[in-house]
Parts: C-alpha cells; sequence; structure tokens
C-alpha cells in the first residue's frame, strides 16, 4: 500500500460525474478528491506524488457491492475481525472500494454474533488501505421458505419487528439494507417500520404476486434482491415479483451478471426495462471466491465449487465467484451498454441507494477518492482507497 496525502494523477482519461475527459489530471489531497480537469488548466502545485499510467487507461470511481457475502475464504457470518479484514483487503483486487458486510439465514445467536462483530468493526475498526464497509445486509431469516435457494430453511422466520429491534441494536445501527418476503405475515409492518427507519426494505426470496410487490412498494419498499433468482418468475398470467421489478420505476433491482445465475438475454431484458439507472449490479459473492475448486461452507451448509459454480449437493446455486470488474465487463458484453453506463450501475445506483451519493459513487470535488484505473481490456490496473493506493 502506497500512502500519501497529496496524490496527482496525470494524463488520464476520467469518467467524472460532469463527463468523460480525454486527458486530463486529477488531485487527491488527506483522502478526498480536490479537483480534477483538463491537463491545459492544471496549475503547478508542490509536495504531490505524481502517477502518469498509460494513455489507454482510464479513471473511475471506486464500485460499491451492496450484496457480498465472502471471498478468499473469509465470510460475514464467520463473526471475526479476521474475516471482515479478509474481506475488506480482497475486494479491492476487484475495484471493490466499499460494501455492506451481507448476512444468511441461520440461528438467531449465530446472526446475532455476526451483527454484533461487523458493527463494532464498522464503528472502531476499519483502517486506511482496506474496502470500507458502510454498513450491513440482512439477507433473512424474514423470507420465504418456498423461495429460499441457498438460505437454509430450517432457520427461517416470519418478520419480527422486535427481533429486529434487538438486531438493530447489536449492529450498532449499521443495518442499512434488508431483503425480506412482503408477503409474509409481518411483512407489510416491518417494510414500514424500515421504511420509517431510513432502512432499505429489500423484496427477495419471495413468492409475492405482482400485486402483492406494488403493495409493498407503496409501504416503502425500493429495491429488489438478486432479479429473477429467488422469486416468483415472470409468467403470461401473473407477473410475480420479477414482472412488477421490470414494471415498476420506484424500485432499483440488483442482478448477478456471471452468466451463470442469469442468462445474458434476461440480463438485456431487464436493461432494456430498468435502464441504466434503474440496475445494480452485485457480486453475492461467498468465500470460495479468489479460492481453488474444492468444498466449503456457505450458512453452514456444504458447498462444492467446479468450473466457475458454487452448488449445494442439490444444484442449487450457492452465491457467486464474481467478481465485481467481471461484471461490468459481462454488462456492457450482454447489453452493449458504455462503460459510463455500467459505472452507474456498479458504483453510482448503489451510493444513491445507501443514501452517500454526496461522498461516493462518482467522481466529483471533495468526495472521497475511491478510485479505479482500468486498462485498455477494463481490467483493474489500479484500486485508491481514500487516497491509499492498494
Amino acid at each position: 500500500m502506497i500512502s500519501n496525502n497529496k496524490i496527482m494523477l496525470l494524463n488520464v482519461q476520467i469518467y467524472s460525474e460532469k463527463g468523460i475527459l480525454d486527458k486530463g489530471f486529477l488531485r487527491i489531497e488527506n483522502g478526498r478528491i480536490k479537483d480534477f480537469g483538463p491537463m491545459e488548466n492544471m496549475s503547478a502545485e508542490s509536495g504531490y506524488k505524481e502517477i502518469s499510467v498509460p494513455s489507454t487507461h482510464k479513471v473511475i470511481p471506486g464500485f460499491i457491492d451492496i450484496h457480498v457475502h465472502g471471498v478468499s475464504g473469509a465470510d460475514t457470518m464467520d463473526a471475526s475481525v479476521d474475516a471482515l479484514d479478509t474481506m475488506a483487503s480482497s475486494l479491492l483486487k476487484e475495484g471493490i472500494t466499499s460494501f455492506l458486510a451481507t448476512t444468511i439465514t441461520q440461528d438467531s445467536e449465530t446472526i446475532e454474533k455476526a451483527l454484533l462483530n461487523a458493527g463494532i468493526y464498522i464503528s472502531q475498526r476499519q483502517s486506511p488501505g482496506k474496502a470500507e464497509i458502510i454498513g450491513i445486509h440482512l439477507e433473512g431469516p424474514f423470507i420465504n421458505r418456498k423461495k429460499a435457494g441457498a438460505q437454509p430453511v430450517e432457520h427461517i422466520t416470519d418478520p419480527n419487528i422486535e427481533i429486529f429491534q434487538k438486531w438493530e441494536t447489536l449492529s450498532g445501527n449499521s443495518i442499512k439494507l434488508v431483503t425480506l418476503a412482503p408477503e409474509l405475515p409481518g411483512g407489510m409492518e416491518m417494510i414500514r417500520y424500515l421504511k420509517k427507519k431510513g432502512i432499505i426494505a429489500s423484496i427477495g426470496h419471495s413468492a409475492a404476486s405482482y400485486g402483492q410487490v406494488a403493495t409493498a412498494i407503496k409501504a416503502g419498499a425500493s429495491h429488489i434482491t438478486h432479479l429473477y433468482n429467488g422469486m416468483t418468475g415472470l409468467h403470461h398470467r401473473e407477473p410475480g415479483v420479477a414482472g412488477a421489478a421490470l414494471l415498476i420505476d420506484e424500485v432499483k433491482a440488483e442482478i448477478i451478471v456471471d452468466g451463470l445465475h442469469v442468462s445474458p438475454k434476461m440480463v438485456k431484458l431487464a436493461y432494456r426495462q430498468k435502464g441504466k439507472h434503474g440496475l445494480v449490479l452485485i457480486t453475492d459473492a461467498m468465500r470460495a471466491k479468489c479460492l481453488p475448486e474444492s468444498c466449503y461452507k456457505f450458512g453452514g451448509q456444504d458447498v462444492t465449487v467446479k468450473d466457475g459454480k458454487a452448488l449445494l449437493n442439490d444444484g442449487t446455486l450457492a452465491g457467486s465467484l464474481l467478481p465485481m470488474d467481471q461484471a461490468v465487463r459481462n454488462m456492457m458484453a450482454y447489453t452493449n451498454c458504455s462503460l459510463e453506463e455500467a459505472i452507474l450501475m456498479a458504483s453510482e445506483n448503489p451510493a444513491r441507494q445507501l443514501n452517500i451519493f454526496h461522498r461516493k459513487g462518482s467522481i466529483g470535488i471533495g468526495k472521497d477518492a475511491d478510485l479505479v484505473i482500468l486498462d485498455k481490456n477494463n481490467q483493474v490496473y489500479m484500486t485508491i482507497c481514500k487516497g491509499h493506493i492498494v
């Protein structure tokens, strides 16, 4: 890790919130973007560490993964500082500069340990040169058994505000997003509670009808967890959760663009319907990402990793092995969208959902210096996290 209070990027293509600069400079000071602009407008200032990269490279905002369970052998549910340290270090390699540590359905005691650990880490253990954990994504246990996917069925329970309030406190109020099934008893009440608290209510692992989803959105739901996966699919007489996600503009939809969880054609359909502002790229990665083919644990279950897939014993997909930079390249390949549009889906849209766009999600003056330099093939060349070259 290279640390310097003052860093200057020179002669780079910059994908800023004001547009694309073909040959620009960007100054970083004390972890924030001080200024940027065309090279001809650059004024000389001393004390900066100057960095030049090939003219084919470009600077983009760091990626924000709001749905990631683990990587490099670590998982949020390990409930340890080492596990979160590993995640915060490893995710930088794929350009992720901030993320939501994501849980999975388990018994209450196990969930509570993970929430307590993550809450303490977020408030006390974050350190320079690592991706920032900007909160917790509580995925389960308030989901529908019929759409459990890789979530352990034996620990699924109906939405319960009293239990959630206890978990809020344990986490130090770090829970920012909750995946739940609105059709369950207590589901709508939970959504109204989350809306009141400023927490994203996301519909997922749900057997809801179109009408139930529409009612949930009126109650305050604003997000869809991994579109198409773990939900009622499109049918010509009942659009289901997937149809509602595609048709109702008020919700943003996560999508796993690894070519396995969702067909490239269905990714293209989602992009055509939701547009560049309606989708959020996620990895939904589990601990086996970046590790060799073998057997691993996910939610207390055995997962076999082979041929690029992570599968339970019954063949159910158990999270992904997808790097975020690959998701960006896949999105461009499947939909013919531009890099600029893919950046919206990987950086700006999640930042806006989490109400942190004032400091993350785009290249703007005064924002955190969370940046990724991509090479000519859009592979990660360098990651800068709050001004630290990592």
